[in-house]
């Protein structure tokens, strides 16, 4: 692997460490928001309203103008529908923030990373390496000794973030399809039109809307959505500029940042079904950040 390269990995491991931080602030507000509204609800709102801070951002960095020939992309099936495959991701998710506790949501949405490597091999013809397969592995037998099989984690509801994890994974894995001369931007847009699209559409046939109750709750919706957008862009951008497999065992964090704000901000006590499983993932990440070093 060249210098390069592997600077571009780091890049990319970083930006998805931020992605992570953003989806954790998102997950807390819709926990808080779930009280009062539904999942449906929510992820209209996060579509809907995401798009706007999102955009503003894009145009003031001068990636995005507003020109007929700006707007043109290859493969605007994809684009959008990568944004319906978001928009039942989220309803996936949101649902199951409303009845588990954010670390088992984590956790079960780890199973994230074999989807992305599945998919990875199958959609993209990616080789996967000896030491990604072994660090997934090690990352996942973490994740089975934190589950305990047989405990509560195993019901109908914890099978939504199970499917969350393998709508995101599409969503991951498929950025790879369009070439380096597409804007961030512009993906990003038909991807949120496609969001906005589905999650009106789920919610329509799924659920009434009962209105936005206060003002408080205005803008606690406001910071969902942007915080949300600007995670998912966040995501988009490392999975462009590295390889999936190389990103996937780094998703496992997610279950120490959901535990720790779980256990802070709702009283959850996930301590003592963490450990020690939580030492093999965060090993599993530690492996790859040593195999990139060594290679580079």
């Amino acid at each position: 692997m060249s210098t390069k390269t592997a600077q571009l990995s780091f890049k990319a491991i970083g930006l998805l460490l931020l992605t992570i931080l953003c989806f954790d602030v998102m997950s807390i507000l819709v926990r808080i928001l779930s009280t009062s509204y539904s999942a449906q609800e929510l992820s209209a709102y996060r579509n809907v309203f995401g798009i706007i801070p999102s955009l503003a951002l894009l145009i003031w960095t001068g990636e995005l103008r507003f020109k007929a020939s700006s707007f043109k992309i290859e493969n605007p099936k994809l684009a959008i529908g990568r944004g319906v495959v978001v928009a039942a991701a989220q309803l996936f998710f949101y649902s199951a923030l409303a009845q588990l506790e954010l670390a088992t949501v984590a956790t079960l949405g780890q199973t994230n990373a074999f989807f992305v490597v599945i998919l990875s091999v199958l959609y993209l013809s990616e080789k996967v390496g000896i030491w990604r397969i072994a660090a997934l592995i090690i990352g996942f037998a973490g994740v089975i000794w934190i589950l305990r099989p047989g405990s509560d984690a195993f019901s109908l509801v914890a099978i939504l973030p199970v499917g969350a994890a393998a709508c995101y994974a599409f969503a991951m894995v498929s950025v790879r399809k369009f070439g380096s001369n597409t804007s961030n931007a512009l993906l990003y847009l038909y991807s949120s039109i496609g969001s906005i699209i589905g999650a009106i559409i789920l919610a329509a046939f799924t659920a009434e809307f009962s209105g936005v109750h206060s003002w408080t709750d205005a803008g606690l919706i406001l910071l969902m959505s942007t915080i949300g957008g600007i995670g998912v862009l966040l995501m988009m951008i490392a999975f462009r500029i590295a390889s999936p497999s190389v990103l996937a065992p780094f998703w496992y964090f997610g279950i120490l940042t959901a535990g720790l704000f779980g256990w802070l901000l709702f009283g959850e006590a996930p301590l003592d079904t963490l450990f020690p499983g939580v030492l093999l993932i965060v090993g599993a990440g530690v492996l790859i950040i040593w195999r990139e070093r060594k290679r580079a």
